[in-house]
């Protein structure tokens, strides 16, 4: 009893969309526990669809379509749906009406062409869309086979899968054995430095241990098939507890938690505010810590310091030091914190300057080189050097720098 999505559009293939709908139904296929092992993109051609549902149909029980519900001439996962099984298309009043109210709405006339979107295979359900004009479809033309259409636009999309679909498919008696996960969430460790400790629980088969990797950060999911939410906490938490200890302070947090809300969080705790002084960075560290909701009560703002001059006037740095060592340097650094610390009167100061590139390195300070300065409520300033690869894109240098200051800060905190 399995599912398969296919996602129905030649802008996908194209790249000009990212096909975030396979990654939502993905995850919430795991959580009703329905085994999904294919995905298929095609694109708008009705013999390509055929194709994807003669293959699709020998291997899974359910077909996930989205995308191709539109009024326009290359809008044909319905059509397409509707030849391979030989069945005529059935125009639907109540969907017309639908449509025309949502038009009026808006203060427009229903289009002729949207009336293709009222067409549906005789003997198919519809699945309301409460957000836009293309409903999809629930449709048995086979024992053993279920198809779902849903439009391409994700909100659209999400909506329909929670209002319907889910639903449906839990009175088909799936959902009895879900799969729930939780992600355990590490920093400053090498996925394959951390998978080679916790080598022994990749071969659990109740629950699993997975490592996903990406952008300097490591994430371990366990996933646990049971009955309920309960039970399966009772198969997670041990192996959680256990990779916690063989990971130490790498560790920072699970599932929904970032370097930064973490940050927050013991901030939180201590009553503690925090300022922040970029160069390299640009305000990416600001953004990182404002991303999180209630940043206010602890992030007191920070400063953009690019020019010397504001570095200067603004922060206090010494002159004589930014002529001698320069921008990038540990002295800069420690110095920027100690001054957005006292400009902004918070407990903790924190700093980033170094080379982002593509250009503005040196020999002596190559692409990469980053100063990380840190001015802690006790008085202590700490500079720290790291130099996180010159072949790195400007862009991830940049999210690296913020990641490794916010991690340094956290383990101050801790």
């Amino acid at each position: 009893m399995a599912a398969e999505v296919i996602c129905v559009g030649t802008e996908l293939l194209l790249g000009d969309i990212l096909n975030s709908n396979s990654q939502y139904l993905a995850k919430e296929l795991a959580a009703l526990g329905v085994s999904h092992f294919y995905q298929t993109v095609v694109g708008d051609n009705i013999d390509r669809v055929h194709q994807a549902i003669e293959i699709g149909a020998t291997r899974s029980s359910i077909l996930i379509f989205t995308g191709g519900l539109g009024p326009t001439p290359d809008d044909l996962t319905t059509e397409s749906i509707a030849s391979y099984f030989n069945t005529p298309l059935v125009e639907h009043p109540e969907v017309i009406a639908d449509i025309e109210r949502k038009y009026a709405q808006r203060g427009r006339e229903m289009t002729a062409s949207n009336r293709k979107q009222a067409l549906q295979p005789q003997g198919a359900a519809i699945l309301p869309n409460p957000l836009g004009t293309a409903p999809g479809m629930i449709w048995q033309p086979l024992a053993g086979l279920t198809i779902f259409t849903f439009p391409g636009v994700p909100r659209e999309m999400y909506r329909m899968w929670r209002d319907t679909a889910v639903p449906f498919l839990k009175t088909q008696d799936y959902g009895q054995n879900p799969i729930y996960s939780r992600s355990l969430r590490f920093f400053g460790v090498a996925e394959s430095a951390l998978a080679e400790k916790v080598n022994h629980l990749f071969d659990s088969n109740n629950p699993t241990v997975a490592p996903y990797a990406g952008k300097g950060q490591v994430r371990l999911r366990i996933s646990a098939r049971a009955a309920n939410e309960t039970a399966a906490n009772s198969l997670i938490e041990p192996i959680a507890r256990e990779i916690q200890q063989i990971a130490g302070d790498n560790y920072f947090g699970s599932d929904d938690d970032t370097l930064a809300s973490v940050v927050g969080q013991l901030l939180m705790a201590k009553g503690q505010t925090l300022a922040v002084a970029e160069s390299c960075t640009g305000g990416g560290l600001g953004q990182m810590l404002t991303d999180t909701p209630g940043s206010s009560s602890y992030f007191m703002g920070g400063i953009i310091s690019y020019a010397n001059r504001i570095k200067i006037d603004l922060l206090g740095v010494n002159a004589e030091d930014l002529a001698r060592a320069g921008a990038v340097s540990e002295t800069v650094a420690m110095q920027m914190a100690v001054g957005v610390k006292a400009k902004l009167g918070t407990d903790w100061g924190v700093s980033i300057t170094g080379v982002a590139g593509p250009g503005g390195g040196t020999e002596a300070k190559p692409v990469g080189l980053v100063y990380i300065g840190i001015a802690s409520p006790d008085g202590e300033v700490e500079g720290i050097k790291y130099q996180l690869g010159s072949q790195q894109e400007r862009g991830l240098i940049r999210q690296m720098s913020a990641s490794q200051t916010l991690d340094l800060l956290r383990r101050r905190l801790g």
